[in-house]
């Protein structure tokens, strides 16, 4: 039996190269270099037929490790909550007060990129306390 390697993740969105670079900004993800034969990703998406120029764009973990992620243009506007969001895990080993600093910090800085709160779940008996926020184009994500 054959076991999966790698994750890519996509986005629907209106703007994929916006959308990508603002994840580069939260996870640390790099953009990859452009296809063999173009100086940059410009210079590709120049190449294209025009219906197609600026409609995908990606970004990953410059360890490796990560999943990619992968940006593609829709007509569509977003209506309806995600299915699947990621996690940003912001505070993992820490407890109590040093936990929710790490948080809130992280929520500031996600702000300032562009990031809107939508919720503050505080810790309960069944769940770890987390920030449930939006990205520029208001795909859901959590804090945690």
């Amino acid at each position: 039996m054959s076991s999966i390697k790698q994750v890519q993740i996509t986005f629907d969105c209106a703007d994929p190269e916006r959308v990508a670079r603002f994840w580069c900004e939260v996870l640390g993800y790099v953009v990859p270099p452009p296809p063999k034969g173009f100086a940059s990703w410009d210079a590709f998406d120049r190449s294209l037929p025009s219906g197609r120029q600026g409609s995908a764009f990606a970004c990953q973990d410059p360890s490796g490790v990560g999943p990619r992620l992968f940006f593609q243009r829709v007509p569509e506007s977003k209506v309806v909550k995600n299915r699947v969001h990621l996690c940003v895990r912001a505070g993992t080993g820490l407890v109590g007060a040093e936990r929710l600093a790490a948080l809130q910090a992280e929520r500031a800085r996600l702000t300032e990129l562009g990031a809107t709160c939508v919720n503050v779940l505080v810790a309960d008996e069944y769940n770890e306390s987390c920030i449930v926020m939006q990205d520029i184009e208001g795909n859901e994500f959590c804090l945690d």
